[in-house]
């Protein structure tokens, strides 16, 4: 029998984890800092991140399903679907081929707490600007962007490797930068989202794959499920948060996390670089 103390840390981290993952904040960054303040920042606490992510995930194709399976079916005659293909493809290529390069020497030299908090703060200062400078858009949807615009998300959502940028924050913020508009950024976001971290989550099972118990099947599927809607709330929240305001809040919040992060660190209270 699960320990009702994990069922609850399972709910916490599930919660935490779908709220964040799509949101320009960085759900690694809360991810740590709750993961450490439960106590559940072991092995099996990393294990099971794995699993929640991979719940969050589910949520986007989930809310997408229908454009998805239209983008699937009709690949081979639809131009826009073809598109769509070739522009994921594009963008997933840099963070894939910089992680494969960079990632050990990523994790073992910039998990501290001066990068995460600058990291947290710098990200709500390109807010910022992005949200202040005139916005010259030349892409107003998804369909519009051409795959010069999904190589460049690509190159801003690799530098989400560095801790505490947030992947959709580097992916929205960058596509605001290089004239995508608000929905058109956020949603190649959640698209690229898809098989980014479905990579991800695969790399990390492969890894930790001797870590996986038939014990914690229970604990996995209640932070699963939290995580899953969580993530779908906060999927559909965002796009009809941003057809009513700017992200200027969310750069807000990442300034006063990076504060956070800078007391916790000095205080002992987290160790950032435990991750």
């Amino acid at each position: 029998m699960t320990d009702p103390t994990l069922l609850i840390n399972a709910i916490i981290l599930g919660i935490v984890e779908g709220l964040t993952e799509f949101l320009p904040v960085s759900s690694t960054g809360h991810l740590i800092l709750a993961g450490q303040l439960l106590g559940f920042n072991d092995d099996k606490g990393k294990v099971f991140e794995i699993a929640i992510q991979f719940a969050a995930i589910l949520a986007v194709v989930w809310e997408y399903r229908a454009r998805l399976a239209h983008t699937l079916t009709s690949i081979t005659s639809e131009a826009v679907s073809q598109r769509l293909a070739i522009n994921l493809i594009v963008a997933f290529l840099p963070a894939a081929v910089l992680g494969f390069l960079f990632l050990k020497q990523i994790k073992a030299h910039l998990f501290n707490p001066i990068v995460v908090a600058s990291a947290f703060i710098i990200g709500g200062l390109l807010i910022l600007w992005a949200e202040r400078r005139q916005h010259v858009i030349h892409a107003e949807s998804v369909d519009d962007m051409t795959w010069r615009d999904a190589l460049k998300v690509g190159f801003a959502q690799a530098l989400s490797m560095i801790p505490g940028t947030s992947r959709s924050g580097a992916t929205i913020i960058g596509g605001l930068f290089f004239g995508l508009s608000r929905r058109a950024a956020t949603e190649f976001s959640f698209f690229l989202a898809i098989p980014t971290m479905f990579a991800a989550t695969l790399y990390d099972v492969y890894k930790h794959r001797d870590l996986f118990s038939v014990d914690d099947i229970a604990l996995f599927a209640v932070g699963g499920t939290v995580s899953f809607i969580s993530a779908f709330l906060a999927v559909r929240g965002l796009i009809r948060f941003i057809s009513r305001h700017d992200f200027a809040v969310f750069a807000w919040y990442r300034i006063a996390f990076g504060v956070i992060v800078l007391i916790s660190a000095n205080m002992g209270w987290v160790d950032w670089g435990n991750h």
